[in-house]
């Protein structure tokens, strides 16, 4: 059946000669994979690609069949013109890392309105700032909302963050110990707006000490969760 659908590219990977597999994080169908066969071959083709830069958001119709792994994509077109998330540097990396983490840990072939329009409206807000620094770290923090283990300040499950003893637990009761300026950080960021983000000061290497804390979060409560390979160079633009 055709489907018309909201969507936001996660990650492209060039298959055969000619071909392209485009993975989406989709408004109607959650997360959907398709294949662009021979888009490579012409200029024309080539021109199609530029849509599929990573977190563009598009407008999809596919032909969609439930047994298939790969979608046939009917027509594309953009749905907002990003005015430097593409070409500011900074953003670029900011883009290419979080495409990758939501690559990770978006499995779910359902919808999920709520969480598209977070994705969206965050990455919107991103294109037009000019102070975006602590960005990533916001989103993290939020995204974990939505994946079912979001800091908690209580005790009642074993998934928290115990922000009076400065650690957290995992599934398994292993603690690990925060530093109090990770802790100090943490504090300042539960419950902020992006909007206030630019209240919070700290350096690139506070910055990197912080994020590396919230990734080794997300390793312990998703099993299948890997470091971005992007990473290295997001901290070296950052640095």
């Amino acid at each position: 059946m055709l489907i018309t659908t909201k969507a936001i590219v996660l990650s492209k990977l060039k298959f055969k000669d000619y071909d392209l597999i485009v993975k989406c994080y989709t408004e109607q169908l959650g997360v959907v994979s398709f294949i662009l066969k021979g888009v490579l071959k012409s200029k024309k083709g080539h021109a199609k690609v530029a849509y599929f830069q990573a977190l563009s958001q598009l407008q999809l119709i596919l032909q969609y069949k439930e047994i298939r792994s790969l979608q046939t994509l009917k027509e594309t077109k953009l749905t907002s013109v990003y005015s430097s998330l593409h070409t500011n540097v900074k953003k670029s990396a900011i883009a290419m890392f979080i495409a990758e983490v939501l690559s990770n840990t978006l499995k779910e072939e359902e919808q999920n309105k709520t969480l598209y329009s977070y994705i969206e409206t965050t990455l919107l807000w991103l294109d037009v700032q000019s102070k975006y620094s602590n960005f990533h770290l916001l989103f993290l923090i939020n995204l974990t909302k939505y994946l079912g283990f979001y800091p908690d300040t209580t005790s009642n499950n074993k998934t928290f963050f115990n922000l009076k003893e400065g650690r957290f637990e995992d599934k398994k009761n292993s603690d690990y110990n925060i530093s109090e300026e990770n802790l100090i950080l943490l504090k300042q960021l539960l419950g902020i707006t992006f909007d206030d983000l630019s209240s919070v000061k700290i350096n690139s290497s506070q910055r990197q000490s912080f994020l590396n804390m919230i990734l080794l979060y997300f390793e312990l409560h998703l099993g299948s969760f890997n470091r971005p390979k992007s990473l290295q160079i997001f901290n070296q633009v950052f640095n």
